[in-house]
């Protein structure tokens, strides 16, 4: 029996919000091995690494968005032709990506005392940051398969492979640090399962689509490759945005404050950011189903579900922006140390930036589903301008928070407002006023009950541990029983109820016949 979207969906989510939170775990564990094992300067070199290389990805274009649109279509009318073209097509370009990355990456050799505020006592940086280097590189080969695996609905497949590298990867990890306290060897290992996960994603997607071996393949149409590069460079302008807000902060506080608050930041970016990786698995997992939806055409349907799908991202990152903002300090001290935990100002504006950004999830997913990258490009240029502008002006003035508040303002003035502008207008094609009118109600609710939940929690006292669970269980109880009040009669609420029902009835039925 052939499947429907909506359990396309609900297996993809389900299978990747479970195995991102078991690599979260392994990578947690991995993490509090690493601070007590290593110095801040080395967790801090790993910060500041990872984000130069995030950047250097600028060069993938963003290829792999335009392309995965791009299959929809043949995927929904069976042309396995045109599948073929477009994945040779893919093949060949990150080939070429791979290699920017390393010409760019060797570049960036030179500036290195630039970009370090306080040089490190570390051995051997350069050759770590080469080892990092190679990493990024082979992290392009072999692995554009798993984008035909995606746009088949079948993006668990690929979320299974990624998750059991990384949980191997951090266990090997953790064994060298206990066994050698290496660094070097440390990051071999993420070398080594970079190379695995590839060549095992690769292996699968050859026996899932056979014809990926065939080595008669036509060329796209010139008309149809001018389609596809238009929407690289409209992609190429979104990616800018995204790495100049997402992955400049470590550059920054590296360059602005020092590497010590790298350190402090990359476990806070560690803790918060694998809870933003859960819940946005959740959309992820509907992108293929959405865009096999958008080949119909149904604007109005398309609409409602849509609606849903904010209503429940909001809901989402509303109770766990207010639990983390409440525990996470506190989980920080316990874990890592009295050292590498911010001050409060510090936390608040990173959980706004969390919620903030929480709020996008659901109009960049069905932006990219319906493939209108183009309208909103320009979009992406003025938010990384205001946020390298304000961040740098704020951060010389109140240092880390500054910096961070810098990343708030570039949010809030441009892509808030902009993204699902952009997606009514040209995507579902009706007004948006009344998507804006949700957004300042969701907004003004859930603020109301972080401004509550606060001042409950204040007054909890006893052990760190037992403090940091009872105040997540009053924030969790408190706000869902608090929305579930609000909301449980909207149009979104029910539609989401009922669709819940019909996965659930249908599995009863397939398990009992």
């Amino acid at each position: 029996m052939e499947k429907s979207r909506t359990e396309y969906s609900a297996r993809n989510t389900t299978v990747a919000m479970a195995a991102r939170a078991a690599a979260i775990l392994a990578g947690f564990a991995a993490r509090v091995v690493f601070t007590h094992t290593l110095s801040q300067d080395y967790v801090g070199v790993n910060g500041l690494f990872s984000d130069i290389l995030n950047v250097l990805a600028l060069s993938e274009l963003g290829a792999g968005t335009a392309i995965t649109y791009a299959l929809y279509r043949p995927i929904a009318e069976g042309d396995i032709e045109k599948q073929k073209s477009l994945m040779r097509m893919f093949r060949s370009f990150y080939r070429i990506v791979a290699a920017l990355v390393l010409g760019l990456g060797l570049l960036v050799v030179p500036f290195m005392n630039v970009l370090i505020k306080n040089q490190p006592r570390i051995e051997h940086l350069y050759l770590i940051y080469l080892l990092y280097l190679l990493n990024s590189v082979l992290s392009y080969l072999m692995v554009y398969k798993r984008t035909l695996v995606d746009a088949h609905q079948l993006g668990y497949i690929g979320v299974l492979y990624q998750t059991g590298s990384w949980i191997l990867q951090n266990v090997l990890q953790i064994l060298v640090l206990l066994l050698s306290r290496n660094f070097i060897l440390f990051v071999g290992m993420m070398i080594l399962c970079t190379l695995l996960n590839n060549a095992a994603i690769s292996r699968k997607a050859d026996r899932l689509y056979p014809y990926l071996r065939d080595r008669t393949v036509q060329r796209l149409p010139v008309s149809e490759q001018k389609e596809i590069f238009r929407n690289i460079r409209a992609m190429l302008m979104h990616k800018i945005g995204a790495v100049m807000v997402n992955n400049t902060d470590n550059l920054l506080l590296s360059s602005l404050v020092g590497i010590v608050s790298n350190s402090r930041y990359s476990n806070y970016y560690l803790m918060i950011g694998s809870v933003r990786q859960v819940l946005n698995q959740m959309f992820q997992g509907v992108t293929a189903s959405v865009g096999n939806l958008g080949v119909e055409n149904d604007r109005e349907r398309m609409r409602k579900i849509f609606e849903a799908a904010f209503f429940l991202d909001q809901w989402m990152f509303g109770v766990a922006a207010i639990c983390i903002f409440e525990v996470v300090d506190l989980f920080a001290g316990l874990c890592f140390g009295a050292e590498y935990v911010f001050s409060r100002n510090v936390t608040l504006v990173l959980c706004l930036n969390f919620y903030l950004t929480g709020l996008r999830q659901a109009a960049l997913v069905f932006r990219d589903s319906l493939g209108i990258f183009w309208y909103d490009r320009y979009k992406s240029l003025a938010e990384a301008a205001v946020n390298l502008i304000v961040s740098v002006i704020l951060g010389r003035r109140f240092g880390t928070a500054g910096i961070f508040l810098g990343t708030l303002v570039s949010t809030v003035t441009t892509s808030l407002w902009m993204e699902p502008y952009m997606l009514y207008r040209y995507g579902l094609k009706c007004s948006p006023w009344k998507c804006f009118c949700r957004y300042g109600y969701y907004t003004l609710v859930t603020f109301s009950l972080w401004y509550a939940a606060d001042l409950l929690c204040r007054n909890m006292s006893g052990p760190p541990l037992a403090v940091c669970g009872k105040r997540g269980t009053l924030c969790f109880l408190m706000v869902n029983g608090a929305y579930l009040l609000l909301y449980h009669r909207t149009g979104e609420f029910r539609l989401l109820a009922e669709k819940g029902i019909q996965i659930l009835k249908k599995r009863l039925y397939q398990k009992w016949r």
